[in-house]
């Protein structure tokens, strides 16, 4: 028994040994264990890379990235002289020396894209990448989802500005010294460069859409916009006008248009690539890569993921060639990423836009954008889409729930999709601080000031400034001063008013107006205007008018001035409905009086011998613009135009004896517009007009056709045409304008470079005019014509985007090449304007 006991103790040691030198060994391989983790990102997007490779490049082993960019190692041991390859395909190595005597290393590694090299394109009978694409492109339409008879989803759309590239030269800036807190706000890690957040705004909205009849409705039910408390703007912020779809044809870059790598004939513009596989939850993804098959074309470089079975894609990444033809971007990623709602059905999940915007060169300060979008909810054919949309009154339209600019934090945390990241948060506690600080408000009011022109103080706005000072030959040095009321004074009413003075003819002029707005949605008003000034002729919002500083600067020589003063009484309704047809009714008594190089008064006999130069008339504008999108400012309007054609129709009638009105007539003109993308041939710009005047009248109330005496390039006027160098009382022109981009000049290295492009123009018009209308005007110093069933054209082309900023229109006037006068005209001119584009 002693011997049993002294054989169990005996094994009782030996297991202790055994378990006690375990123990010491495992102790030892802990101690000996290193761990690597670490996330690949793109340095340019800031988005994580799937599948990266990190390899040690001694050891011989490695891995690859998940799905969110992330990888860990835990190790026994590295060698101290072993070194982490970090590569994708795209993208520079990234090396990184192991010498840290650390247990645990954590890692923040950025990628750079390579740059574009010319890849030798092998030229095989069969391409299996090639033949990938055409099985995805047979799928498009099952993965579009458009394809589906309506949809619905909720929506997070959050859009921030940050502020790059701010050096220690920047932060010492003396106009910048009070303003030096904030520089305590840049976020600088790693290997990131310090930036400074800016602007951030998050929307939370409900989409549904519904493919035939065509019908989008969007409900923002909050909505966080850094103090925009315009509500027309609020509506841009959503998913309605920022959506993008990758297997559309062509995908939009700010303002221009690009071919998708999956538009229909996609082969023709890419080359693609079949890089390797890997799976994901058991589903197996391919990697393709695409790449331009030619310079100077819009297009993107980049790669994605498609699931082999579906062909659907997974994630996308894009962006532009750099030969591409875009303006002021250094770098421009754009990111979309798709989930399965069931075992066929893919749907968008993600989708990230982050542009880095460097108007100032690439080293310069700069700003970023980012812009990322959510989707949560998916509902596919489903009724409650359709009844949510007949509830709608257009067809496509934004609706802004009341209250819904206010919400508090604590919603944003519970509704928010994704959490706000660091810099995320300190953009409302930095805004929020700057709001409060007068320095920051004084420059930032002074900067609007100079680039809007306007300025509001309290409930009133003083402005525009370039209005202030102007000249001509009659007036000499011009003065003029304007101010109304803003929103803030009432939501209603508007009042405006201007007031000027010429030093040369020693008399005011001016305007007053009042307007009551009924509604801003659909739009409605009613306004009366008083106005008493030299007639400038007719104005548009976009073009260089002459009655401010640069008209005086931009006249072309000895062309003689010509100038009438204009007393106008008026009151005007209009009304829109939802399906964007307008109608206007106005009534206005004109009194007209020559000043300067046109028939005056006494040349004109009436038979009550009253001003021949008095009117009273009443007009009907019909106006149609189906799915217009506008954006409202103040009181004012802009048109940011639609997809259809812009069809406006006005009437007129004179009526004798108001007002001490002379005549009895009748007018009739219709025009119809329209601005066409044609990727990837550009956009073409046409105006169709013509006009029927019934009655013998002065000519003040006949058609003047547009002239331009200005060496600035006016869209819209006959550039070699002089005002008042033709009347007509029946009329019929075209106005027709093609911007092509690039064109010829992606042929040319140093043109490619300069990222100049090509337009052509033409602009035509006949007329007649009537013997009696004639017989009336042809009288005195008379400086117009009439083109008797002749057609006036002239033709155009140049060269726009110089420097980024301008364009040069060369204009040849083909027909006619005389007047019936005798007197000859420049058959051919050069023009400048000036323009912000992307």
């Amino acid at each position: 028994m002693q011997q049993d006991m002294m054989e169990k103790f005996v094994k009782y040691k030996i297991c202790f040994f055994i378990f006690f030198i375990g123990l010491l060994h495992f102790n030892n391989i802990h101690a000996q264990q290193k761990i690597i983790t670490g996330i690949i990102k793109d340095r340019q997007s800031d988005e994580p890379i799937q599948f990266a490779s990190i390899m040690f490049t001694r050891s011989k082993f490695g891995m690859v990235t998940d799905t969110a960019g992330k990888f860990a190692f835990i190790l026994d041991k590295w060698y101290k002289d072993d070194t982490l390859r970090i590569s994708n395909v795209g993208y520079k190595d990234v090396f990184i020396p192991l010498l840290h005597s650390k247990d645990s290393l954590s890692l923040i590694i950025k990628l750079d894209v390579l740059p574009p090299v010319n890849e030798a394109v092998v030229r095989v009978k069969y391409n299996r990448a090639l033949w990938f694409w055409k099985r995805i492109m047979k799928y498009k339409a099952l993965h579009n989802k458009e394809h589906w008879d309506n949809f619905s989803y909720e929506i997070y759309n959050r859009l921030e500005l940050d502020i790059e590239n701010i050096n220690k030269k920047v932060e010492q800036n003396r106009l910048l010294k009070p303003l030096d807190f904030v520089f305590n706000y840049i976020d600088s890690t790693s290997e990131d460069k310090p930036f400074l957040p800016a602007y951030l705004t998050e929307t939370l909205s409900d989409y549904y859409y519904q493919k035939n009849p065509h019908r989008v409705r969007e409900i923002i039910k909050a909505a966080r916009t850094n103090g925009i408390d315009n509500e027309s703007l609020v509506k841009q912020l959503g998913g309605l006008y920022q959506n993008i779809n990758v297997y559309n044809n062509f995908i939009p870059v700010f303002d221009k248009q690009f071919v998708s790598p999956f538009n229909d004939y996609g082969s023709s513009y890419y080359n693609f690539k079949l890089l390797d596989t890997q799976y994901i939850s058991k589903k197996r993804f391919v990697h393709l890569r695409f790449t331009p098959k030619r310079k100077g074309q819009n297009v993107f470089e980049g790669d994605c993921w498609i699931h082999d079975t579906t062909f659907s894609i997974q994630k996308i990444t894009m962006r532009p060639s750099v030969d591409a033809n875009i303006n002021f971007i250094s770098g421009l990623s754009m990111i979309q990423e798709f989930k399965p709602i069931n075992d066929s059905v893919w749907f968008l999940y993600k989708d990230k836009f982050i542009a880095d915007i460097s108007p100032l060169g690439k080293s310069k300060i700069a700003l970023k954008g980012r812009k990322t979008s959510t989707y949560k909810n998916v509902l596919l054919n489903d009724s409650s889409i359709v009844q949510k949309l007949d509830e709608a009154k257009k067809a496509e339209q934004v609706d802004v729930l009341p209250n819904s600019l206010n919400l508090s934090d604590s919603f944003w945390q519970k509704n928010r999709h994704e959490e706000l990241s660091k810099t995320e948060k300190t953009v409302y506690i930095l805004l929020d601080t700057l709001e409060k600080n007068p320095v920051y408000v004084g420059y930032r009011d002074k900067i609007e000031f100079i680039t809007r022109g306007v300025k509001d103080i309290g409930n009133f706005r003083i402005g525009p400034w370039y209005y202030w000072l102007s000249g001509n030959v009659y007036e000499g040095p011009r003065m003029r001063f304007d101010f109304s009321t803003n929103k803030d004074f009432d939501k209603h009413w508007y009042f405006n008013t201007y007031l000027a003075y010429g030093t040369f003819d020693n008399r005011f002029k001016g305007k007053a107006e009042v307007r009551y707005e009924f509604n801003r949605t659909p739009w409605s008003y009613i306004r009366l205007q008083y106005r008493n000034d030299l007639d400038n002729g007719q104005m548009y919002t976009d073009q260089l008018g002459t009655d401010n500083i640069f008209a005086t600067i931009f006249r072309r020589p000895n062309i003689p001035f010509k100038y009438q003063n204009l007393e106008e009484k008026k009151i005007e309704y209009y009304a829109e409905t939802y399906k964007g047809l307008g109608f206007g009714l106005s009534v206005s008594s004109k009194q007209y009086n020559a000043l300067l190089n046109l028939p005056g008064k006494e040349l004109f006999t009436t038979a009550s011998n009253a001003n021949p130069f008095n009117t009273f008339e009443t007009t009907l504008k019909i106006r149609f613009a189906y799915l217009e999108r506008t954006v409202s400012e103040n009181f004012s309007r802009k048109s940011l135009r639609s997809v259809y054609p812009i069809v406006q129709l006005n009437l007129t009638h004179g009526f004798p004896g108001i007002a001490n009105s002379n005549y009895t007539y009748n007018k009739a003109d219709f025009s119809i517009s329209d601005f066409l993308k044609i990727p990837p041939y550009g956009s073409i710009y046409y105006n169709l007009f013509a006009g029927k005047i019934y009655g013998t009248l002065p000519y003040q109330l006949l058609e003047i056709h547009p002239g331009n005496e200005l060496f600035y390039y006016n869209k819209y006027a006959f550039n070699l045409m002089n005002r008042f160098e033709y009347l007509s009382d029946q009329y019929w022109g075209f106005n027709i304008e093609h911007n092509i981009g690039n064109g010829l000049f992606r042929y040319i290295p140093l043109t490619r470079k300069w990222k100049f492009r090509q337009f052509w123009n033409v602009k035509g018009v006949s007329g007649t005019l009537s013997n009696e209308n004639k017989q009336l005007n042809f009288v005195g110093n008379y400086p117009f014509n009439s083109l008797d069933g002749k057609f006036y054209c002239e033709v155009g082309t140049g060269v726009d985007n110089i420097f980024k900023f301008f364009r040069i229109d060369l204009v040849w006037r083909v027909s006619p090449q005389q007047t019936p006068l005798g007197v000859a005209q420049n058959n051919f001119g050069i023009f400048g304007s000036f323009r912000v584009s992307f």
